[in-house]
């Protein structure tokens, strides 16, 4: 018991040292060491004052655009999806990008690793407002704030389970946040600490309640077109409509109700270019907060350090292309555009450039992803492309076919590409991978579908680039446990297959 008791009390004073550490630049003073006093009633109160509260709503957002959110949830989600799937090569020699493209990840994979850790201090960012916000004593954060916030914070903790489930399966629901442990109180609270997987059914159960109580009214704010970096409440419907394609709770209907209320609030851009390119000078992005944008990260101070992991900084003169990048198109992708006649699509996805090297390619013309410009780029997480084309899904799969190929046509046309007469779900899903490369959805799409062994297992055969890869079975379509959780945690066990 003592040791038990020395470690629990190390891994709180180490939960508080990375809770004020999660911000390279805190937002301020406040933390979980600073703030906690007793109220004019005597209840003790983490945070008292709104100024002290706004640190925490802040943070919701300042963590997406620091390691946890662009090294985390945007450069290695990512690699999930594009590298771990048919759409990229790992670029870089790293050997976690290596397994990941080989499909050989393990439990000590670090990438795999840091990302758990990231999501789950996302969602103690969430957390800290979603668990807190109610009990300020300070009548100036007044009753609609408190319920907009929290409506936010719930959006939030939503967005980052509904990864968390689709990578790694069961995983710890924590919606609490755990007491300081005492000798006095380690037998109930350490657990808190170290919580056991919870079913997958129960965390879709947690993410559809929570983003419907964000839909209540006075909840998550309406969709601000000037700034689409807040947990609106398109971006509630379009994270429902995406939650009900899954298997756990799949229902087509609610797909197609949900992707029709985020028809509402946006809409396509006419060209596609308008969505990733430069200005005439290159000083920053053409467009920002567009017409078609449901929930985008914005780089306007160009922060964006991502760019440079994968490509150039169109912004910068000096920037070059000095060394093997991570997600390079792979010729299974290439040929995909090049099937399909679509220049457009492929021209803003992809560039080419002499390089001194030859891993994948002739030097002469090697391909880079090009969505990813410059330090001002946007992350654009969600985008009505997908939404129509998951509607679309979604009608395939009902049997309305010709609902499904009107709402195909209406992206191809942008595209510049003729109409098809009739769509499958193949088609859905090759307009899916032309329009949405390296934007994080292929991987996810080819497990929901059921298409990913086929797929994948066929790959080597058709891309002469591919590193040899392990057969894909149904375990392996979620990643490992990270070994380090395993290790420090008595309730957590490693998924089949590893």
């Amino acid at each position: 018991m003592k040791n038990i008791l020395k470690l629990a009390v190390f891994t709180a004073i180490t939960l508080l040292f990375v809770a004020c550490d999660l911000n390279l630049d805190p937002v301020s003073d406040f933390s979980e060491v600073t703030v906690g006093r007793t109220d004019s009633t005597g209840s003790t109160v983490k945070f008292a004052t709104k100024a002290e509260m706004q640190t925490q709503y802040d943070n919701m957002y300042n963590i997406l655009t620091q390691n946890q959110g662009i090294e985390g949830w945007t450069a290695d989600m990512l690699v999930y999806n594009e590298t771990h799937s048919d759409n990229a090569y790992r670029g870089a020699t790293d050997v976690e990008l290596t397994q990941l493209e080989q499909q050989k990840q393990d439990g000590i994979n670090k990438n795999i690793n840091r990302d758990w850790d990231y999501y789950f201090g996302i969602i103690s960012a969430a957390n800290s407002v979603i668990c807190n916000v109610d009990s300020v004593p300070d009548p100036t954060l007044t009753l609609a704030e408190r319920k907009q916030w929290k409506a936010e914070g719930l959006i939030l903790r939503s967005m980052m389970y509904f990864d968390l489930v689709r990578l790694w399966g069961a995983v710890p629901l924590i919606t609490t946040e755990p007491p300081a442990i005492t000798a006095a109180n380690i037998k109930e609270v350490y657990p808190l600490y170290y919580p056991p997987r919870d079913s997958v059914s129960k965390v879709y159960a947690q993410m559809i309640k929570d983003l419907n109580t964000a839909l209540e009214p006075g909840g998550a704010p309406a969709i601000d077109n000037n700034n689409k970096f807040k947990f609106s409440r398109t971006v509630a419907n379009a994270l429902l409509a995406k939650i009900y394609a899954e298997k756990p709770v799949r229902d087509y209907d609610k797909v197609i109700q949900y992707c029709t209320e985020v028809e509402k609030d946006v809409t396509l851009v006419p060209n596609f270019g308008d969505l990733f390119d430069m200005n005439a000078a290159k000083t920053d992005v053409k467009n920002r907060n567009t017409s078609e944008s449901i929930f985008e990260i914005n780089f306007s101070g160009g922060g964006l350090w991502f760019t440079w992991l994968v490509g150039i900084d169109q912004s910068d003169p000096s920037s070059k292309y000095d060394w093997a990048k991570w997600l390079t198109p792979s010729r299974d992708l290439i040929a995909a555009f090049d099937k399909a006649g679509d220049k457009v699509r492929k021209a803003e996805t992809i560039i080419t450039a002499t390089v001194t090297w030859s891993n994948e390619y002739p030097s002469t013309a090697y391909p880079f992803m090009y969505k990813y410009r410059s330090k001002f780029s946007s992350v654009i997480k969600l985008r009505l492309a997908d939404i129509l084309l998951l509607k679309a899904e979604a009608y395939v799969q009902k049997g309305d076919v010709a609902s499904a190929t009107a709402l195909v046509n209406q992206i191809r046309t942008r595209a510049k590409l003729g109409s098809l007469n009739s769509v499958t779900l193949d088609d859905v899903l090759n307009e899916r991978r032309l329009e949405l490369a390296f934007e994080g959805q292929r991987w996810f799409d080819l497990v929901r579908t059921g298409k990913v062994l086929d797929v994948l297992n066929t790959l080597n055969s058709r891309d002469s680039g591919r590193l040899p890869m392990d057969a894909v079975s149904e375990a392996k379509t979620l990643l490992p446990i990270p070994q380090p959780q395993i290790d420090k945690n008595p309730s957590m066990f490693q998924n089949p297959g590893y």
